[in-house]
């Protein structure tokens, strides 16, 4: 879905922090609600592809230069900031800078899809013991990889600690390694009691129950939340999607954003609002938090 310039919302289509127009009445509805009642609004982020340029190497992910001045500036004005992600919270901090950063106290990661939290107000951690299976599966990964042979050569394994990762962005037919690896990956997380999530060139195992649209829908209610925005890019952000549809069926008005990307298009789809990726969520943030001066 598109979007179009409004002169209610913007002082011009070129003013640099111009609101643009989510393209559905629901969507709409939501931004309205956020700004009229700000101290209200929870504003939910993926971090990979949303805050994050992706990169051929995860560990390498950094938050868009200008996100943390984004989210600083807007932190104080809304009821919370949640940083939703799939990664371990400590990474998802480290990667994205926001330890120590005045303005962010408003601000919440919410690592492994809900499973750990930690608050940038007091820089606490809270985590869970990892699922039995997650260490099985971890064991059994590199004979796997071993046997698929030429399928897996170039992938890459990332240890999350309450998931493991097989990523195939390196592999030399990207799409073939993905395609090839699922199944066998599928049939080795079922075994131990987990589920294979897809994503962008990269599959992963981890435990059922454990998603963003949980982990949203479990932290709007926590906050009693008067309107969500939600910004993903991936196939493992469409329950946090269905988390804001369920919120609006409850009477909570609800914005979903889509970091635009041409590797998935289902967000696209569904969203009411579609920014140019990590670049254009942090113009959307900037914006809100102009607005909200």
């Amino acid at each position: 879905m598109g979007s179009h310039q409004d002169s209610t919302r913007d002082d011009s289509p070129h003013a640099p922090h111009s609101l643009p127009t989510p393209a559905t009445a629901a969507g709409r509805e939501g931004l309205d609600a956020l700004l009229a009642r700000p101290g209200r609004a929870v504003i939910a982020l993926d971090f990979d592809g949303t805050l994050a340029p992706i990169v051929p190497d995860p560990d390498r992910a950094r938050a868009h230069p200008e996100a943390v001045p984004a989210l600083a500036a807007l932190a104080p004005k809304v009821a919370s900031i949640a940083v939703i992600t799939g990664r371990p919270a400590e990474t998802a901090v480290h990667h994205g800078g926001f330890a120590d950063v005045p303005g962010l106290d408003h601000l919440v990661v919410l690592g492994h899809y809900g499973a750990e939290r930690w608050d940038a107000a007091t820089g606490t951690l809270t985590t869970p013991e990892p699922h039995p299976g997650v260490a099985a599966v971890r064991a059994g990964l590199p004979g796997l990889l071993e046997r698929s042979g030429a399928a897996a050569q170039g992938t890459w394994t990332e240890d999350k600690g309450h998931a493991v990762a097989v990523h195939t962005r390196r592999a030399p037919d990207p799409q073939a390694a993905f395609d090839t690896l699922r199944a066998p990956l599928t049939d080795l997380a079922s075994r131990h009691g987990l589920i294979v999530e897809p994503g962008r060139m990269v599959l992963e195992l981890r435990p059922p129950g454990m998603d963003k649209g949980a982990a949203l829908r479990s932290y709007a209610h926590a906050l009693d939340a008067g309107s969500v925005l939600f910004a993903g890019d991936d196939l493992g952000d469409l329950p946090a999607y269905a988390a804001v549809d369920t919120l609006r069926e409850e009477g909570t008005p609800g914005l979903l954003v889509c970091s635009g990307s041409d590797e998935v298009t289902e967000l696209r789809e569904r969203a009411d609002l579609e920014v140019p990726g990590p670049a254009g969520v942090v113009a959307l943030l900037s914006a809100l938090a102009s607005r909200l001066a």
